[in-house]
């Protein structure tokens, strides 16, 4: 859980910092958009290349960043295993049964891998550069539209914001039970699987109550502050485009014109 990194803000004054959270928002979706449109490590290196100057000018250390991929480094070996064992492809090194071991399964394995940490990558840039308010406040006005049809965007959001935030506070308490529970002799390192779930039942009964307790203390708060909702709020800090805004927006179109050239022209992975 010291992997995750959602919901962890690393406060530093960058020019990706200082972005419009909705812009930042939607370059996320496209940016999603962009890596299943394309269909060559081309079209993906052009996302990785964006990508890694989003990462330098956010001022953010690469390796920090990168650390999040660790988190989904289990579905990263899956998928990657699945596809190297189960696509049938012309170019076959080994095969025994259903397994297949080929060329074209090796390829289109990297290039499932490749996306994945990408989509990865991408998503821990928003939480790291982006406040949870800031995050509400963005999701907020992109739903506005909603609000016609007498959806709750407010409370959508603010759902969404506390859940971002409640992350890394669970993260530290559950660091706090394992160290509790080391120190009365259980064995979080054991070779065995079985006991090494086994010790870790100790440490989600507290967990859970630890943050029913958090979550009804939050209620609590609310209620006594006469919280209520999204009518007719105000906002200390109103959302504004700015130049930097309008460069960045450029930038994500200029990589979704240049991944859809590279699957018109170039082709696809195999």
């Amino acid at each position: 859980m010291k992997d995750v990194s959602f919901g962890q803000y690393y406060p530093v004054d960058s020019a990706i910092h200082r972005l419009d959270p909705r812009l930042k928002l939607l370059f996320l979706i496209a940016f999603i958009v962009v890596i299943f449109v394309a269909n060559s490590f081309w079209g993906l290196l052009v996302c990785a290349g964006v990508l890694l100057g989003a990462i330098l000018l956010s001022r953010i250390p690469l390796w920090k960043v990168l650390r999040s991929v660790r988190a989904v480094i289990f579905l990263v070996v899956f998928t990657a295993v699945i596809n190297v064992f189960f696509y049938a492809g012309e170019t076959v090194y080994w095969s025994y049964g259903v397994l297949v071991i080929s060329k074209e399964g090796i390829v289109f394995s990297l290039f499932l891998v490749l996306r994945l940490v990408l989509l990865v990558l991408c998503s821990s840039l928003l939480t790291y550069t982006t406040t949870p308010v800031a995050l509400t406040d963005g999701i907020e006005s992109l739903l506005t539209p909603l609000k016609w049809v007498h959806f709750p965007v407010h409370e959508l959001a603010l759902i969404m914001s506390i859940a971002l935030r409640m992350i890394p506070v669970l993260t530290e308490e559950t660091n706090r039970i394992q160290n509790a529970q080391k120190a009365r002799g259980a064995d979080f390192e054991s070779k065995n699987p079985v006991r090494r779930v086994m010790a870790f039942v100790p440490v989600l009964v507290p967990l859970l109550i630890s943050a029913l307790r958090r979550a009804d203390e939050l209620g609590d708060a609310m209620e006594a502050r006469c919280y209520m909702g999204g009518k007719k709020r105000t906002k200390y800090k109103k959302l504004h485009f700015g130049w930097g805004d309008l460069v960045a927006f450029l930038v994500g179109a200029a990589m979704l014109t240049g991944v859809i050239l590279l699957r018109v022209y170039v082709g696809g992975v195999l």
